[in-house]
């Protein structure tokens, strides 16, 4: 939809995905900071893109040809673990302070420069909070499949927050969450990225323990999701190129809400993927990817 300055820069040639030595057998590392220890990977070479996770994310649950595609792309790909989750150590939690404070210490603990921002979901919202409070030092952010701060025009539904409850992960479950289950090809595309998930055997991160992680949030859909009028206010004024991509079906953050910002945030770039539920980058990871590259090579601060 939006964004067709980006989209006319497209080249889709990338490499084969899961390629040998790319994320999926990328081996875990560690930033010691705070007197706790970020667990992370590193997948390509270039410009560094940080990526937070969504609720009950952890390292391994990236869609690996997503991450290797990006990568292929001219970029250095990292993902990481929260404070206590996963491999990392540390106090668990979910407020929203703390998860901005893991993305900060690891870019700083990295080394990180001129660094691309990015999230997926609740991970968007970590994103969001970063460009409010660290602008100068990133070039761009990516956001996937999040809400905007505030009165949203669309809550989400019921049945993502059901089927969130549910653990251990099943092929279904991921479909009904993260697809459209009511095309063929997208319920074709989820075996696929399900299975390249779980295909690794050896150092994957453990889940996040769901009976926890389910008193962290609502049970049912809220509005709003991110109640900050702060960062709402900081996108308003940003002068940190943003894209968002989305899905046309998202159960849990219909990507209505962004269009109805229309004219109010001068540096977003929408894409919605059609037949998509809230991973369209786990859908069609090639094209995300070349998508994301594009914005970012196309795109500069004002």
């Amino acid at each position: 939809m939006a964004g067709a300055a980006a989209l006319s820069a497209l080249s889709l040639s990338t490499p084969a995905l899961a390629r040998s030595g790319g994320a999926d057998a990328a081996p875990t590392l560690f930033v010691e900071a705070g007197g706790r220890k970020l667990a992370y990977r590193s997948v390509g070479k270039g410009k560094p893109i940080v990526l937070a996770h969504r609720f009950r994310g952890v390292l391994d649950l990236w869609d690996p040809a997503f991450i290797d595609a990006l990568a292929a792309q001219g970029f250095r790909v990292v993902t990481f673990d929260h404070s206590g989750m996963g491999l990392s150590t540390g106090e668990r939690s979910y407020n929203p302070a703390s998860l901005v404070k893991d993305a900060k210490d690891l870019i700083d603990g990295l080394g990180l420069k001129d660094v691309v921002i990015g999230g997926w979901s609740f991970g968007g919202i970590v994103a969001q909070i970063y460009v409010a409070m660290f602008g100068a030092s990133v070039s761009h952010a990516v956001l996937i499949s999040t809400t905007p701060p505030g009165k949203l025009v669309k809550p989400g539904e019921q049945l993502f927050y059901d089927m969130a409850a549910q653990g251990p992960a099943t092929l279904e479950q991921y479909t009904t969450m993260f697809f459209e289950p009511k095309d063929a090809a997208s319920r074709a595309a989820s075996q696929r990225s399900f299975e390249r998930i779980f295909a690794r055997k050896t150092d994957r991160s453990p889940d996040v323990p769901v009976e926890w992680a389910l008193t962290q949030v609502p049970a049912s859909p809220p509005n709003p999701m991110f109640p900050s009028e702060e960062v709402l206010q900081a996108l308003k004024n940003t002068n940190v190129p943003i894209l968002h991509l989305g899905g046309d079906h998202d159960l849990s953050v219909p990507v209505e809400n962004w269009y109805a910002l229309g004219g109010q945030l001068p540096t977003v770039t929408l894409i919605t993927y059609p037949r998509s539920g809230h991973a369209p980058h786990h859908q069609q990871p090639e094209l995300a990817a070349a998508q994301i590259a594009a914005f970012i090579k196309g795109t500069r601060k004002a």
